[in-house]
């Protein structure tokens, strides 16, 4: 890594992660893929698929340590259906 660089540019960012998933899973379900790249194209869209979701929990848990130290202790779930 070069002096001065923000380890967080190093990782590609969630927003990139996502889009690259989406590309992914279009190829896949497109169905001209030969099964090599298939099970190639599914492994990718599997190690994606973490990364979004390791931002996600990264992302959960900075909102939850913003919450108590702007509060206090606050320990609220996040709803999956707002209604």
């Amino acid at each position: 890594m070069a002096a001065g660089q923000d380890p967080q540019e190093s990782e590609p960012r969630f927003e990139a992660c996502l889009a690259s998933l989406e590309a992914v899973v279009a190829r896949l379900e497109s169905g001209e893929l030969e099964l090599e790249q298939a099970l190639a194209a599914f492994e990718e869209g599997v190690s994606l698929a973490r990364r979004c979701s390791s931002s996600l929990e990264a992302a959960e848990l900075r909102i939850r340590r913003l919450e108590e130290t702007a509060k206090g202790p606050v320990e609220r779930p996040f709803a999956e259906d707002a209604s």
